[in-house]
């Protein structure tokens, strides 16, 4: 058989892998599907208009993530996260975070790579005051990807995202379990205040409070309520 001759299945296969993944990450990630939501493979592979063995594919993918569980001959099932997990991310998002901010702080960039973290900022503002909850965790999650862009430090930007899926569907899951949000748009002010002074170690300190006071609302809600399935 000549190289001409070769149908392009080899080639389509990655990128079918690739929408599989994306569809049913953020189906779990947007708690579209909650915890403990079973999907069989034969059953996504028609939904998603392609054969089973992308569909397979992309769920070994997402189960060595943590999102989900590979059932064998039942498809999957979305994985619950614990308060001992969301305890484990929040410290590792603090510490990373919390460097991030010193290094963007010793950077001192300029009003135009500052601008994104304001405008998150007032984006959060606007939504609040239309009590527009997701709206505000769409902003407030512009504004902390941005500020880990701001550090330059590739590598560490590539830590922070293999935890930031678990800690998104948790945050979202909880959202409207806390009290309004009000405090981290005041904290947010203050971080980008000390990013523009260069003042690195209030920058590393402003963002640990932070992080470390938002995991700990957090992982009382899921304590308090019991929400094993989260």
């Amino acid at each position: 058989m000549t190289a001409s001759s070769r149908t392009p299945v080899d080639a389509a296969q990655p990128s079918m892998v690739d929408r599989a993944y994306e569809v049913i990450r953020m189906r779990i990630l947007d708690n579209e599907w909650p915890p403990g939501h079973r999907a069989l493979e034969l059953e996504l592979a028609f939904e998603l208009g392609m054969s089973r063995t992308p569909v397979r594919e992309a769920l070994i993918r997402l189960q060595n993530e943590g999102l989900i569980e590979v059932v064998p001959r039942h498809g999957m099932r979305v994985l619950p996260l614990s308060a001992t997990d969301m305890r484990d991310i929040y410290q590792i998002l603090t510490s990373l975070e919390a460097t991030a901010a010193e290094l963007a702080a010793a950077r001192r960039p300029d009003q135009a790579a500052l601008e994104p973290l304001e405008q998150a900022t007032r984006d959060m503002i606007d939504a609040l005051a239309r009590d527009d909850l997701t709206r505000w965790a769409e902003a407030d999650e512009r504004f902390h990807r941005h500020l880990i862009d701001l550090s330059g430090n590739r590598l560490l930007k590539s830590l922070v995202e293999n935890v930031w899926d678990r800690a998104h569907r948790a945050r979202m899951f909880t959202l409207r379990l806390r009290d309004r949000p009000e405090r981290s748009t005041q904290e947010h002010d203050a971080l980008v205040k000390a990013i523009r002074d260069g003042d690195v170690v209030a920058a590393r300190e402003l963002h640990r409070e932070h992080r470390e006071r938002g995991g700990r609302e957090l992982i009382a809600i899921i304590e308090r309520f019991q929400l094993r399935q989260v």
